[in-house]
C-alpha cells in the first residue's frame, strides 16, 4: 500500500465510543501493518476539554486496551496524532481551517484530507454545513467526506441530508459508509459466491430452502443511551449492517468488480424485498440478568435510558425477496444485544432430496439437510455439512461438517480481525483456494444461534 497519498485524517468525535472501540484501533492496525504510518497523520476533533498530550494519552490507553504493544503504540501517538478543540459554531471552524494548515505544514502534507464524521447522526447536517462555509469542501489536494450510518432517520431526512452534502461537496468526494463491510469475511462473500461455480450453480430457490443471518451481541448499549434510545435495534443494525449482508448473499453477479456495478446489484435486491407483515417481526428488550456470575442491568436500568422506554434491543424478521432466483425462500434477519454469546453467522440450508431411500418408512427419513455456515465473527470461516455413511452403521447416513477457518488458512498467525478496517477497496479480489482439508463436526444444526433472551414483548 505504498501508493497511498500522504494525507490528513480528520476525525470528528475523536473521543467518542465509535472512535474508542473501532476507529482508532483499526486505523492504527491498517497504517502500521501496511507500512503507511508516515503517510497518514490524524487530527482528532472534539468539544472535550483536552489538549494534544491528553488526547495522545487517551488514544494510547485505547490501543493498549485493544492489545497493541505499548512502545510502538506510544511512538505512533506521539508522532502522528494531533488534537483540536472544536465547538459547533462557524468561528470554531475558521480556527479549524487554520489548525489544519498548520499541521499540514508541520508534517509536510500536500493538502489531501479525509473528514470522518464519527458523530451522533443529528450532528451531521450542522457539521457538514459549517465545513462547507469554512471553505473546507476543497483543498490543495483531494478532499473526502466520510459519513457513518445511519444516514438520516427516514426518507425525508435522508434527502435533506443529501441536499446539505451536495451544497458543499461533489458526489465523488462523499463516502456514505457501513464499517461492517470492512470485515474480511463480509468482503469474502463476493469471492466465495462468484469464483466457485459449484456453489453459485445451486445458489437459488430450486436448491436452497432458507437463509438465516444472525448478528448476536453479548454486550449492552454501554454509553450510547442518548443515541440508541432514539434509534433502536432496527435503525442501529438492520437497515445497514444486516441489509448489506443480505444484499451480498442475494445479489446477482455484477458485470465487473466495480463499486458502481456492485451497488446497482445491491439496490435491485433491496427494491425486491416484499412488504414485511407485522406477524413476521418479533421485537424484544433485554432485562436484568448475569453474564457468567457478573450481574448486568436491563435496558431500562442502563444509565441515560428512560424508565418507561419501549425501544427494542432485539429483532427477528422474516422476509422474502421477489426475484426469479429467490421467490419463495424465507430469509431470517435477527440481531440483538445481551444475547448468550457474540456471534455473526449466515446459515444457508439446502433442500432435502425429493425421496429418502435409506429407510423403510417415508416419515422417518434419517437424512439432514446440507447446511453451509458462514461465520463472520468471532472465528471467521466456512463450515459445510453433508450426509455420509457412518462406519458400521448400515446404510444410515450421518451429517459431519468440513470447516475452513480463514485466519488460520489464509493469513498465518491470528491477528485482530474483529475490528473492521476503515478503508476503501478499489482493486479486484485475489481468490485464494486453500487445499488443506478442514476438520470438525457441527452438531445440533437447527438454527445458527439458540438465543437465551428474557425479552419484554413490546
Amino acid at each position: 500500500m505504498t501508493n497511498v497519498d500522504k494525507h490528513l485524517f480528520v476525525i470528528f468525535g475523536a473521543t467518542g465510543d465509535l472512535a474508542r472501540r473501532k476507529l482508532i484501533p483499526s486505523l492504527y492496525t491498517v497504517v502500521t501493518t501496511k507500512g503507511i504510518a508516515d503517510r497518514c497523520t490524524v487530527l482528532g476533533l472534539s468539544p472535550s476539554d483536552l489538549d494534544v498530550q491528553a488526547f495522545r494519552g487517551w488514544a494510547l490507553s485505547t490501543l493498549l486496551d485493544a492489545g497493541h504493544d505499548k512502545r510502538e503504540a506510544e511512538a505512533w501517538c506521539n508522532h502522528h496524532l494531533f488534537f483540536e478543540h472544536v465547538d459547533r459554531d462557524v468561528r470554531s471552524y475558521d480556527g479549524l481551517r487554520q489548525r489544519i494548515e498548520v499541521v499540514e505544514a508541520e508534517m509536510d502534507l500536500p493538502g489531501n484530507r479525509v473528514f470522518y464524521l464519527a458523530l451522533p447522526p443529528p450532528a451531521f447536517p450542522a457539521v457538514i454545513d459549517m465545513l462547507g462555509k469554512a471553505g473546507l469542501g476543497s483543498s490543495p489536494g483531494w478532499t473526502r467526506l466520510v459519513v457513518e450510518k445511519p444516514f438520516g432517520t427516514d426518507l425525508a431526512s435522508a434527502r435533506e441530508l443529501n441536499a446539505i452534502v451536495g451544497r458543499h461537496f461533489s458526489e465523488s468526494q462523499v463516502y456514505r459508509i457501513d464499517h461492517y463491510l470492512g470485515k474480511e469475511t463480509v468482503q469474502n462473500l463476493l469471492t466465495f459466491r462468484f469464483s466457485n461455480p459449484m456453489f453459485e450453480s445451486v445458489w437459488n430457490r430450486d436448491r436452497i430452502s432458507s437463509v438465516e443471518i444472525t448478528v448476536a451481541e453479548d454486550i449492552g448499549i454501554g454509553t450510547r443511551a442518548l443515541y440508541y434510545d432514539s434509534a433502536g435495534v432496527v435503525r442501529d443494525m438492520v437497515q445497514n449492517h444486516l441489509t448489506q449482508v443480505l444484499a451480498l448473499v442475494a445479489m446477482e453477479p455484477p458485470i465487473t468488480f466495480d463499486a458502481d456495478q456492485i451497488r446497482n446489484e445491491k439496490v435491485k435486491i433491496v427494491e425486491a424485498v416484499a412488504p414485511i407483515e407485522p406477524e413476521n417481526v418479533v421485537l424484544g428488550q433485554y432485562q436484568a440478568g448475569a453474564i457468567g456470575t457478573t450481574p448486568v442491568p436491563g435496558y431500562r436500568e442502563e444509565e441515560g435510558v428512560p424508565e418507561e422506554s419501549s425501544t427494542p434491543t432485539f429483532v427477528d424478521i422474516k422476509l422474502e425477496i421477489d426475484t426469479w432466483r429467490w421467490q419463495g425462500v424465507p430469509f431470517r434477519l435477527r440481531t440483538g444485544k445481551r444475547l448468550a454469546k457474540r456471534l455473526t453467522q449466515i446459515v444457508v440450508t439446502f433442500r432435502l432430496p425429493p425421496l429418502c431411500i435409506f429407510h423403510g418408512r417415508r416419515d422417518e427419513c434419517p437424512m439432514k439437510p446440507n447446511v453451509l455456515v458462514i461465520t463472520l465473527q468471532p472465528d471467521e470461516g466456512f463450515t459445510l455439512n453433508f450426509n455420509v455413511k457412518a462406519p458400521r452403521a448400515g446404510s444410515r447416513p450421518r451429517c459431519p461438517g468440513s470447516s475452513l477457518q480463514l485466519r488460520r488458512r489464509l493469513q498465518g498467525p491470528p491477528r485482530r480481525l474483529s475490528d473492521p478496517d476503515p478503508r476503501h477497496h478499489r482493486g479486484r479480489p485475489d481468490p485464494v483456494c486453500p487445499l488443506r482439508r478442514g476438520r470438525g463436526v457441527l452438531a445440533a444444526l437447527g438454527a445458527p444461534h439458540r438465543r437465551r433472551l428474557e425479552a419484554a414483548a413490546l
